[in-house]
């Protein structure tokens, strides 16, 4: 059967003979003519593409075939970088978040065994050591890993960052639907500073109920544990327990939350305050210095003075208001019925090695009182029951943090020589 494809069609469409750009190049064949010698190209080739295989005959892919620094090398006069070396600022990037992940990684995940076992020693009125120097807390904190295992001392990890999230989210909301500032501008007036000193107040008071939780967790021992009862989200539910006053009864002695809302509030907005102060004086004094000596910059300088600002601020805080924060402690955890591990170090006898325990059974009537009885009874070093713990903590912090920035600065340099 005899094709119906008119005889100048030529694969785009039809087209007359007489078409001048068509008509002329393409000559006229029926459909039972031999094919000719000579090869046409029924489709038309596209432009050029780089990196595909759309060519004219004799081009190559500059993708494949050619060298990558000599892509458009001299159409345009840019050259591309070499895949070898990371540009500076991406160098800087990376040493900046190294550094921070490093501060942030030591603050809240290796220094805790150090929270935990400082814990216990600020509500422990029972033991003879007040381990107010680093020494005698390690050895202590030793003997309690080997006898109990590693995790003794990472109890309650979780609940601390539950309690930081529910800060964080109480802060946000608190924020929103009040006029309470929550970031200070450089420039600012007494009453926005009073009102963002009230808005920490105000969430320090809302996480109060899941900050008892988490003291519990943390300090409670691990032979009186119970593993199969206990999860993640035991920090939520004691601490919504303990805000309804619903749950598992507690002693006569528990102190209801309006009792703590004035030490929890104060110790949150003092906290604040102080370690903010230093913070600033610490940067103050960074950058006079930096001025006088006219230093070639160094990439480290953007991130690193904040972090150090950061701990000196904190390890000042929680030096100054070690008291109060001994004294929050104990009301917290008062009338729970919470057995503690025996921060001496004395080893049971007929009781597997584990160390032994100890209950919190304190009898104080309120804040005043709690002030009072331990002034009156253990002294003023009551008040620093595990100040070498804190003292370990932030050497601990200190030196990871030195580590890092002196590593982050010699593989700079190295990145710079090469």
């Amino acid at each position: 059967m005899a094709s119906r494809r008119p005889d100048s069609f030529d694969g785009l469409g039809y087209r007359g003979r007489d078409d001048p750009l068509y008509g002329a190049g393409y000559p006229v064949r029926s459909a039972g003519a031999p094919a000719e010698p000579q090869l046409h190209h029924w489709v038309t080739t596209p432009p050029d593409i780089p990196g595909s295989r759309n060519l004219h005959p004799g081009e190559r892919t500059p993708l494949f075939d050619d060298a990558p620094g000599e892509i458009a090398g001299s159409a345009s006069g840019w050259e591309a970088p070499n895949p070898g070396m990371p540009p500076a600022e991406q160098l800087n990037r990376f040493a900046g978040f190294s550094v921070g992940f490093v501060s942030l990684f030591t603050e809240n995940v290796l220094s805790h065994p150090c929270i935990v076992f400082r814990r216990q020693c600020q509500v422990n009125y029972h033991a003879r050591c007040y381990h107010l120097t680093p020494f005698t807390a390690v050895a202590v904190m030793y003997s309690i890993t080997k006898a109990q295992g590693v995790k003794a001392l990472w109890k309650g990890m979780g609940s601390t960052f539950i309690v930081h999230g529910v800060t964080l989210g109480a802060e946000g909301i608190i924020s929103e639907f009040t006029p309470l500032p929550r970031e200070l501008p450089h420039r600012c007036s007494w009453k926005q500073v009073a009102g963002h000193l009230l808005l920490k107040g105000l969430t320090a008071v809302v996480a109060l109920p899941f900050y008892c939780a988490s003291l519990i967790e943390t300090v409670q021992s691990e032979i009186v544990r119970d593993e199969s009862s206990s999860g993640l989200l035991d920090c939520v539910r004691e601490g919504v327990a303990r805000l309804l006053g619903v749950g598992a009864p507690h002693s006569r002695r528990l102190l209801p939350l309006r009792c703590l809302l004035l030490p929890a509030a104060l110790h949150a907005i003092l906290r604040y305050a102080v370690a903010t102060s230093i913070q600033r004086v610490v940067l103050w004094l960074h950058q006079r210095s930096k001025k006088q000596r006219a230093e070639p910059s160094n990439p480290l300088d953007a991130y690193f003075p904040e972090l150090a600002a950061s701990w000196a601020g904190s390890l000042v805080a929680d030096v100054v208001l070690f008291p109060l924060e001994t004294v929050l402690h104990r009301l917290a955890l008062q009338g729970t019925r919470t057995i503690i591990d025996a921060t001496d170090g004395v080893v049971a006898v007929g009781n597997g090695g584990s160390p032994l325990v100890v209950p919190v059974n304190t009898q104080y009537d309120g804040f005043s009182d709690c002030l009072h009885a331990i002034s009156r009874k253990e002294g003023g070093a009551g008040f620093y029951r595990g100040f070498g713990v804190l003292v370990a903590q932030y050497a601990l912090h200190g030196a990871l943090l030195a580590a890092a920035r002196t590593l982050m600065r010699v593989l700079l340099l190295d990145a710079k020589a090469s």
